[in-house]
């Protein structure tokens, strides 16, 4: 094929039309081509027009929040989940065997101490204490009887009327007879005591639970777990509230009573609660602590006046202590997690980002304490902290922490090895 008609002289200058009229000469793969070449040509073009250092703008430092961390006076406490658990608690069982012949309780109610709850059939026991008390009779004529006689006697020794073996014969059955009716008097005592048995009274006041039987049925007496259970009583005024507590916080607690520290604050707060309406004292803390734990077992006591309060149930507890300390405060969303690191971004002189370890504690007005890591005029990011990298420059923009919600003295929580906790 001859190529030689769509040559184009370099040093030419052709119009537009000559222009057309040679692209129009070419054959149809040398058009497409040529458009190729086109494509290629503008695609370039663009390519450096968005390379150019003007279109760099938007690299230019990012903005952030910044601020010092808010300090404050605070109470120390610290935060516990537990149980609340009875004062005391008593299973009903019966003294003596026999049918129960009455129920006087309602299930779940609240008794008192001495209220009736069962009846056992006491016509038995009824029989049993009238022949006890015919023996004490028999055995109180037996002891006037050989008084006399040993008084008949005592006043023939002068005449010699009598030997002094015989004397001495009346004054032992004088004893043997006292002794049958001490005997007699013992069994008198017993069998009233089988009589008064027959009526179950609540030995302690609480909230009793249902009845384990009916009326009707037999029921073995005994002691300890001998006898039939027939329901249990809970003292629930006072009531007690259960935790386990750390090693840390027992040697805190410990070196605290030895120098004369006020005793600790409790206050608990129900699952469904916002706040800790209910109020307490420490206790007791166990005589040792679990070698495969580590921990050691508090109770709190509260004062239950309604009832309200039931064992079982689960509550957050503060432990409080004496005292104020200063802290330091940021955003709790300030705070970022690195594995096992708590982590804040702090901005430093020369606007750079640096990261700073610290060890914080509780969450109180939805401010983090910072116990370590921080001073009070580091520049803390507590906005824009996706855009803030550390070792890179950024913008800071002024702005303040200030609490969800102003308390007075809020209480806060202390990390549990720097914890209170009263021990007796």
């Amino acid at each position: 094929m001859n190529m030689q008609g769509s040559v184009v002289r370099a040093d030419a200058a052709p119009s537009s039309v000559g222009l057309r009229e040679r692209v129009a000469g070419l054959a149809p793969w040398q058009r497409g081509g040529l458009a190729l070449i086109i494509i290629a040509l503008v695609v370039a073009a663009a390519m450096m027009l968005f390379d150019r250092p003007e279109a760099t703008a938007a690299q230019a430092p990012p903005n952030v929040t910044v601020a010092q961390p808010l300090v404050r006076e605070v109470s120390e406490w610290d935060d516990y989940v537990g149980r609340f658990a009875p004062s005391r608690t008593v299973e009903i069982r019966p003294r003596v065997s026999g049918a129960v012949t009455a129920v006087h309780f309602r299930d779940g109610e609240i008794v008192r101490k001495g209220q009736l709850l069962f009846t056992i059939d006491p016509r038995p026991f009824a029989a049993a204490l009238a022949e006890a008390r015919a023996n004490v009779a028999s055995a109180r004529s037996a002891v006037a009887l050989a008084q006399a006689d040993l008084g008949r006697a005592t006043r023939l020794i002068a005449d010699e009327a009598v030997s002094a073996g015989e004397v001495d014969a009346l004054r032992a059955r004088v004893r043997a007879s006292e002794a049958a009716l001490a005997a007699a008097e013992a069994r008198n005592r017993s069998r009233a005591l089988d009589m008064e048995f027959t009526q179950v009274r609540a030995p302690i006041a609480g909230r009793i639970s249902d009845r384990r039987v009916d009326a009707g049925n037999l029921v073995a007496g005994g002691e300890g777990t001998g006898g039939t259970l027939l329901t249990t009583i809970n003292a629930l005024n006072p009531i007690y509230f259960t935790f386990d507590a750390s090693e840390a916080l027992f040697l805190k607690a410990r070196r605290n009573r030895d120098a004369g520290a006020a005793p600790a604050v409790v206050e608990i707060r129900l699952q469904d609660e916002t706040d800790y309406r209910w109020k307490g004292t420490l206790d007791f803390t166990d005589n040792g602590l679990d070698p495969r734990s580590g921990t050691i077992r508090g109770r709190a006591v509260l004062n239950n006046p309604d009832y309200f309060l039931t064992p079982g149930m689960f509550g957050n507890m503060r432990l409080g202590s004496s005292g104020t300390v200063r802290a330091l405060l940021v955003p709790d969303a300030a705070v970022q997690t690195d594995l096992a690191r708590k982590t804040v971004l702090v901005v430093g002189a020369d606007n750079g980002v640096v990261t700073r370890t610290v060890q914080v504690g509780a969450v109180v007005d939805g401010l983090r304490i910072i116990r370590s890591g921080l001073k009070q005029g580091d520049r803390v990011v507590i906005a824009g902290m996706q855009s803030a990298i550390p070792g890179q420059k950024v913008t800071p923009k002024a702005g303040r922490i200030t609490p969800q919600a102003e308390t007075v003295a809020p209480v806060v929580a202390p990390v549990a090895a720097q914890a209170t906790l009263a021990a007796n």
